[in-house]
């Protein structure tokens, strides 16, 4: 092959071309394709390793996806400055590709499969992300993994109910819907979407149109493989031939396998048993037959495995489709029964316990200052998130043990899931001006703690007494489709979602969707069965609220006494410095002398934050204090601070912290309604007395007069009334000091 052959071709997509080439760079892959949008370029390479890993009985398909700085003209932050860890945003991104491209390789394959995909350069109106999705779709289409695609992606937005296909920047941020559609030709494979309270029909219609794009894309891909074929810069697939468990094997254990497992599944449901101890009857009687049969195939216990496994899948699936029954006994549209608690610890900002049959999480609330928002440093516009949702899944909650290790790839998945479907309710920092942080910790898992997250961190917001807009509940769909027989799952459990066809999570309000996703297991799902799956979450989603509701249906009027109180003002931005002081001082002093944290916006928002409400007080007084203006005809009382021959010095606005007040000058003419000889004859130093403000001087410098303050007195209205007609000349009153 020529090293100058080179294929490069677009489609427009939304207005702006897409372009994908290949041939020119990272060319010892075994695919790579260098992706356009706009101005993002993305380069996506997929290899595959030629060995099988020993032992492995997994298909061990890594997406890496490497943001890089210098993509939006940035240098990292820090005191290393290099990209290192993944930001929370790559790790999501990752997930977005790899959850379409999995289900469609075969089952059984065992070669490791790598999916890289490095952002070079980022244009805010084009997702990277998205770019990202179309080129691993590409580059593993034109490499040789027997991978059943192509598939491709799309973002739907929503503004003034216009659907819009991969809004830019402006557009995005008018949207009251950001819905991400994946798929191959023939169905829909992934949906993930964030939603302000969007209707489960808009929703669909929204899924229908966003599909139909990916329609021409995935046909857009398809064509250039035959042409990059055709050139030699495209690999022919290699073959994949599922390993065949011999069909004596097959015949010699099915039937039994079918006789003991179906039995143990019956009573299940019939005695409505725990989870532990249905995994552990099933468990036992597995490894029962596989050491019976063992002794007639020796040395063949993976193959006895595999048929054990098949037909306990079979078994348990064909009672959800023929028989209408769910393993724990529930009817398909039945969600399991819920306690709801709140305000469970005492010291915590807010607290909610949710449990839904097995699965229980805890969701913690705490509240902070708007200083302590999370910074972000990455490829989009946002610099810093207000509102953070973490999701912990320890061991324990499973009944396992495990090393405890660093948030992975699943909980940061999930906690994104949970803060997406709050994020639409969440005040504005002018209504609540916090920083708000929640931690799920899941303490029982037996299916969707995603789910039980979102009405966990509801129910914390509402204990705290944060004002969201709307209560917000979720609930898990699960599929089994077996030919024609579909059966859709209301609030699966674990084993359901093990072996099942689909996990379609929906956390909205009553009046819509704030949050979707769904993974699938087979090739696509139908409108048909999406349309089914929301209609039963949306009832599935009332109930759960019914029961969150009955506990508590409003925020708390009082935050917790542990919480800080924020106390929040404005200024002029001129006067920032006055507050802030040279190098820091003044506004070191205030927090010390108040114990409370101030923050100060560049736009000149003031936050105050003092869990005791007296120091945010002091705070307040001082900060106002410091910024007040003497305004022109405003009347004072004042301190005399000096007397001089030419007047004397008002204090009309007082010091704080030992710094100097503001003070102005009462002219010896100003300060009564006669003539005064001596400053001493009317005031003294230490005197207090009203004072107008009358204007500058030129100098800036205030001027003052107590004669316009105060009205004058019955003898100097009757001197004023004794004085010359006009024109002639007028005898200037005696000061009072000369009277006797």
């Amino acid at each position: 092959m020529s090293e100058k052959v080179v294929l490069k071709r677009e489609i427009n997509i939304g207005g702006r071309n897409l372009t994908l080439e290949t041939g020119k760079v990272a060319k010892q892959a075994s695919g790579a394709v260098l992706v356009r949008y706009g101005d993002t370029v993305v380069l996506v390479t997929a290899t595959m390793a030629q060995n099988i890993r020993e032992g492995i009985d997994f298909f061990p398909l890594t997406v890496d996806y490497e943001e890089r700085l210098y993509a939006v003209g940035k240098i990292p932050g820090g005191f290393i400055k290099r990209e290192s860890r993944p930001s929370e945003k790559a790790i999501l991104s990752g997930r977005l590709i790899d959850r379409p491209i999995r289900p469609l390789f075969p089952k059984g394959f065992r070669n490791e499969v790598q999916v890289v995909a490095t952002v070079m350069s980022v244009d805010q109106d084009n997702a990277p992300e998205i770019t990202a999705m179309v080129g691993a779709s590409a580059a593993l289409h034109i490499s040789d993994t027997p991978f059943g695609g192509p598939i491709a992606g799309v973002i739907v937005g929503r503004v003034d109910g216009q659907l819009i296909i991969n809004p830019g920047l402006e557009q995005s941020e008018k949207s009251d819907l950001h819905l991400v559609v994946a798929g191959t030709r023939d169905a829909v494979m992934m949906v993930e979407a964030k939603a302000a309270e969007v209707p489960e029909n808009v929703v669909l219609e929204a899924i229908s149109f966003g599909h139909g794009k990916v329609k021409e894309i995935v046909d857009f891909i398809e064509k250039f493989r035959e042409e990059a074929l055709s050139l030699g810069l495209a690999r022919e697939k290699v073959v994949f031939e599922p390993g065949q468990v011999p069909p004596a094997i097959e015949e010699a254990v099915s039937g039994t396998a079918k006789e003991r497992i179906s039995a143990a599944v019956k009573q299940c449901i019939d005695t409505k048993m725990p989870k532990k101890q249905r995994e552990f009857l099933l468990d036992q009687i597995k490894a029962e037959l596989i050491q019976q049969f063992s002794e007639t195939f020796p040395e063949q216990e993976k193959d006895i495995e595999k048929v054990v496994e098949t037909v306990e899948k079979k078994v348990v699936r064909g009672f959800i489709t023929k028989d209408k029954i769910r393993i724990d006994g529930r009817a398909l549209n039945e969600v399991r029964p819920i306690t709801v608690e709140v305000g469970v610890l005492p010291r915590t900002h807010g607290t909610g316990l949710f449990t839904r049959g097995q699965t229980q999480v805890m969701s913690v609330l705490t509240l902070g200052a708007v200083s302590e928002e999370q910074r972000l440093d990455g490829l989009g516009v946002e610099e810093t998130k207000r509102y953070m949702h973490h999701y912990n899944f320890p061991p324990y909650s499973t009944g396992e043990t495990k090393p405890m290790r660093s948030p992975g790839r699943r909980e940061i998945g999930h906690g994104a899931l949970a803060e997406r479907a709050l994020e639409a309710v969440i005040p504005s920092v002018e209504d609540f001006p916090y920083t708000i942080r929640i931690v799920s910790e899941v303490l029982e898992s037996n299916g969707s703690t995603s789910m039980g997250s979102v009405c966990g961190s509801c129910l914390a917001l509402l204990d705290a007494g944060v004002p969201i807009k709307a209560p917000v509940a979720g609930a898990a769909m699960g599929l089994i489709k077996e030919d024609d027989d579909i059966a859709v799952l209301t609030d699966i459990q674990g084993i359901e979602d093990h072996l099942g066809d689909m996990d379609f999570k929906v956390a909205g309000t009553k009046d819509g969707i704030t949050a979707l996703q769904m993974d699938i297991k087979i090739a696509g799902v139908t409108p048909q069965i999406l349309e089914k799956a929301l209609a039963q979450a949306h009832e599935a989603r009332m109930h759960i609220m019914g029961k969150m509701l009955e506990v508590i249906d409003k925020p708390r009027t009082e935050l917790s006494r542990y919480a800080p109180r924020i106390i929040h003002t404005s200024i002029e931005p001129d006067k920032i410095r006055d507050v802030i002081g040279p190098g820091g001082k003044i506004i070191r002093k205030i927090v010390e002398e108040t114990g409370a944290d101030i923050d100060i916006e560049d736009d000149g928002r003031v936050f105050i934050v003092a869990v005791d409400p007296d120091a945010g007080k002091k705070a307040l007084h001082i900060i106002e204090t410091l910024t007040k203006d003497v305004e022109t005809g405003e009347i004072y009382n004042g301190k005399v601070t000096r007397v001089t021959d030419f007047g004397c010095f008002v204090e009309v606005i007082p010091g704080v912290l030992g710094l100097a007040g503001k003070e102005g000058l009462v002219h010896i003419s100003q300060l009564a309604h006669h003539r005064v000889a001596k400053t001493e004859d009317v005031v003294k130093e230490g005197d207090s007395i009203l004072v107008k403000a009358i204007g500058y001087d030129q100098q800036g410098r205030l001027k003052l007069s107590r004669k316009e303050a105060v009205p004058p007195e019955p003898w100097e209205l009757e001197a004023a009334s004794q004085a010359a007609p006009e024109g002639e000349q007028k005898r200037p009153p005696r000061p009072r000091a000369n009277r006797r």
